[in-house]
């Protein structure tokens, strides 16, 4: 019975890793990809290597957490499993309504259900857990803010990422060793490029292992069930499973919901939101890599919207100067202006830059997905009595 009981546990983390990997791969890889710098199987390779060593290194202290800090007895099989069919049930609403569940909080709310059901869950735990998932996407947006009014118009005409016709690199076989060279039309401003497009899709990956490994087998490790190393194999093959798989149309698509920004800008919020991610995850906070990301966004192009209004004015209240929310799409076509001077004309005609609709519906899924996780788990643990 134990054994059926495990057998029902490893597929339903199975299937938590493969969800996960088909949606954090197409975020980590998706600009790379989308930019021609790589393939999708290279990049699901590459997101598979570096969840395994974000897993194996950084998430071990999300795995604590999720284990044995948010309440005061271990998790039973028959237990773990059942928390595992709830996060598996967020991630299938997702998936079919198109609902963004954010899975980190979803499996805090589900083991908070249980401790509120058993009567162990630990208080200064979960809130000290809830108030970073407030302070982190404040974080998010006064980071983005700060970089798009002071200091992305000068990074972007300094450090524009354009990708050109041919290959990147060539072998020079001129002399009896061959060499790596540029590509015909290669400049080292492009192959700089690239290596930081690389590197930190790399960190982002590695950012999403230490976030979300502990997702899917949190449960069944705080049983005893399965050996933490062990459980962080599994969860990387089936993360690594998804990247390789339905991935490959999320890469094609992400981010076309919520915005539509440059490579660039891109890469910021990358940066960005996976060094907020993997600093929380370092002391052990559960966090949602779209939080930040998300944020981010938004605040990277407020901070560039508000770049006509000068702070005395903003404070003063006393300006007329006209908003373009899209500037950072115009750009590095659109001259950029001095801050307190009225924007281009490029600036002012250029798209919107990401979608509100689906901004509140991110927003609004952060406090209706761990809400719902919560009480659907308290509601089954008191009536079926496994703890």
């Amino acid at each position: 019975m134990v054994e059926t009981v495990l057998l029902v546990g490893i597929v339903a983390s199975v299937f938590v890793g493969f969800n996960i990997g088909g949606s954090s791969t197409g975020i980590a890889w998706g600009p790379a990809v989308g930019a021609g710098l790589l393939s999708k199987v290279s990049a699901a390779a590459l997101m598979t290597f570096f969840v395994f060593l974000g897993g194996w290194t950084v998430g071990r202290n999300v795995m604590d957490t999720l284990s044995g800090d948010i309440i005061s007895i271990e998790i039973s099989l028959a237990a773990g499993v059942a928390v595992l069919f709830f996060i598996g049930l967020g991630i299938l609403i997702a998936n079919v309504f198109g609902v963004p569940v954010p899975t980190s909080m979803t499996t805090v709310g589900a083991i908070a259900g249980l401790g509120l059901a058993t009567g162990t869950l630990n208080y200064e735990t979960i809130t000290w857990i809830i108030s970073w998932w407030v302070v982190t996407p404040v974080l998010g947006l006064w980071i983005g803010a700060t970089v798009g009014r002071y200091i992305y118009p000068e990074l972007n005409r300094r450090f524009e990422i354009r990708s050109s016709e041919g290959s990147l690199l060539a072998l020079d076989r001129n002399s009896s060793l061959p060499m790596p060279t540029l590509g015909p039309n290669t400049t080292y401003q492009e192959l700089g490029g690239t290596i930081v497009v690389l590197v930190i899709g790399c960190y982002m990956a590695f950012s999403a292992g230490a976030s979300n490994v502990p997702n899917a087998v949190a449960p069944l490790v705080s049983s005893g069930a399965l050996e933490v190393n062990t459980a962080i194999i599994i969860a990387t093959v089936a993360i690594g499973l998804g990247g390789f798989t339905i991935a490959r149309r999320t890469m094609e698509s992400v981010g076309s919901e919520l915005s539509d920004i440059p490579l660039l800008a891109a890469l910021i919020v990358m940066l960005t939101a996976s060094s907020i991610t993997t600093a929380l995850s370092w002391i052990g906070i559960p966090i949602s890599l779209v939080m930040s990301s998300v944020m981010t966004i938004v605040g990277l192009g407020w901070g560039r919207a508000t770049r006509p209004i000068t702070a005395r004015e903003a404070i003063r209240g006393d300006t007329d100067a006209e908003l373009a929310m899209g500037a950072l799409t115009a750009e590095p076509d659109a001259p950029v202006t001095k801050i307190g001077e009225a924007e281009s004309e490029e600036a002012l005609d250029a798209g919107d830059l990401f979608n509100p609709r689906a901004i509140v519906k991110y927003v609004s899924m952060w406090i209706i997905g761990p809400t719902m996780s919560t009480l659907l788990a308290y509601g089954f643990f008191v009536t079926v009595g496994i703890s």
